[in-house]
């Protein structure tokens, strides 16, 4: 209550005194317990508010002006019912964040800021079409409904065709079951230890050995048809050679490393790319920071990964531990992302986006690797233990849809037929999916589902 008594006609003035409605014991400057109601007021009815200047806000308010959203303001738009309707254009300046509620159409003429995270941030169980920025992918994805999958995903039914190249033989398998491969078609030329790179339709096999002779031939594939490979172009530098690897986006395919024989047996650093819709020859795109062969690759949509590797001329013939990568979509060296746990060449790499490994492989002394073992692609740091192969080998060639991956061939040093299969997901050893047409080593393979190309 007041502590002033004040006549009828008198000013109703308070000056640090606490007034209560409705209770005895005001908290506040103005305590009101209870609803407020009020018949006769400027200004209309509605839900009552003490930020508005007549008092009141309508349940629904109109705005029929542009409003400028400007870097000082604070806090969401939204009445008390939940709801503005806005006539004309909000503009959003750079540094306001816009949380909350649901806008129809947004002009934003700075930066947008969407919910972002990484993958194990997720919401569980958002609204169809929920959009937000994966920070570990680097990707922007959605909500389908079902799953998140990024804007670059793809539909990826009726695909899932895994495709193994070398010496002349192309097979191919369906990577979602199981069971023996069958023969697609031949290389242009006869040659082992390739590199190989994919888009969604197109696989490329590039350089190898024939015999003596060291090559820089790329030929391309249809993945969905059958048929023999057709040229495509060269790679970039003159000197021909075999043993690197190779990785892709959607729409770039990378080959990195590899060695010669002539003049003189000399390991590359070189990286290069091709564009896969086009033909033609390979352009420079940086350098990995050790020369090297018989490289492990795998990539996410953003960026490829180079695992493993051999350098020559060496007294020693070392095996490199080192894992480096790039981004895809530019160019420039490889930059250090950590180190395999042992020390070996000849692995080769699968991926689903998220997740690269890599299998087999041997070293130095000839020892041969059953090791399986994975990184996570958007970050950096040493590989870890993911399980084993069925068999120990090295020099297998790679495969992988968006869940599996499968090895295919490869050396004891007797060769090999054998194909296993992996969820990538997971951890654990691998389990028989079949035989190749034929034993062999030292081959290449890709497919039309693999981590490059977005789909998770």
């Amino acid at each position: 209550m007041p502590s002033i008594r004040i006549g009828l006609s008198t000013d109703f003035n308070l000056t640090n005194e606490l007034v209560g409605i409705n209770t005895t014991v005001p908290s506040v400057r103005l305590d009101v317990r209870g609803q407020i109601l009020s018949e006769n007021t400027a200004g209309g009815t509605g839900v009552s508010t003490l930020t508005t200047y007549d008092g009141f806000l309508d349940a629904q308010q109109r705005v029929t002006s542009n409003i400028s959203i400007a870097q000082t303001t604070k806090g969401n738009l939204n009445s008390l019912s939940g709801e503005i309707i806005l006539d004309n254009e909000i503009t959003v300046t750079d540094g306001t964040p816009l949380t909350g509620g649901r806008l129809d159409s947004l002009t934003v003429t700075g930066a947008f800021d969407l919910p972002h995270g990484g993958t194990a941030s997720r919401e569980t169980t958002p609204e169809k079409g929920s959009t937000r920025f994966n920070q570990d992918l680097g990707q922007l994805e959605f909500y389908t409904g079902t799953e998140w999958r990024t804007t670059l995903s793809y539909d990826g039914s009726g695909r899932g065709r895994g495709v193994f190249g070398g010496p002349s033989i192309i097979d191919f398998i369906n990577i979602t079951s199981t069971g023996n491969a069958i023969n697609f078609g031949t290389l242009s030329e006869t040659r082992s230890q390739l590199a190989s790179c994919s888009s969604s339709t197109r696989g490329l096999f590039a350089g190898g050995q024939a015999g003596p002779l060291f090559l820089n031939t790329i030929d391309y594939i249809t993945i969905a048809s059958e048929g023999n490979a057709i040229d495509f172009g060269d790679l970039n530098i003159s000197a021909r050679r075999r043993s690197g690897g190779g990785c892709s986006s959607s729409t770039r395919g990378l080959f990195a490393g590899g060695y010669t024989g002539t003049p003189a047996v000399t390991s590359f650093n070189n990286i290069d790319y091709v564009t896969i819709a086009t033909i033609g020859n390979a352009f420079d795109f940086g350098d990995l920071s050790v020369t090297r062969s018989f490289i492990g690759a795998v990539s996410s949509p953003t960026r490829g990964v180079f695992a493993g590797g051999f350098s020559q001329p060496s007294p020693t013939n070392i095996g490199w531990t080192i894992i480096e990568f790039v981004t895809i979509a530019s160019t420039g060296n490889a930059t250090n992302f950590g180190n395999l746990l042992d020390l070996s060449y000849g692995k080769s790499g699968v991926s689903n986006g998220t997740r690269g490994i890599f299998a087999g492989g041997t070293n130095p002394s000839s020892i041969m690797f059953n090791t399986i073992e994975y990184i996570t692609i958007a970050s950096t740091g040493n590989s870890q233990d993911f399980g084993d192969l069925s068999i120990a080998r090295t020099y297998p060639g790679s495969a992988s849809s968006i869940v599996r991956g499968v090895w295919g061939g490869g050396n004891t040093p007797t060769d090999l037929n054998t194909i296993d299969y992996i969820a990538i997901n997971t951890s654990g050893n691998a389990i028989d999916f079949g035989d190749l047409t034929s034993a062999r080593s030292t081959i290449s393979a890709c497919s039309d589902s693999h981590g490059g190309l977005g789909g998770f």
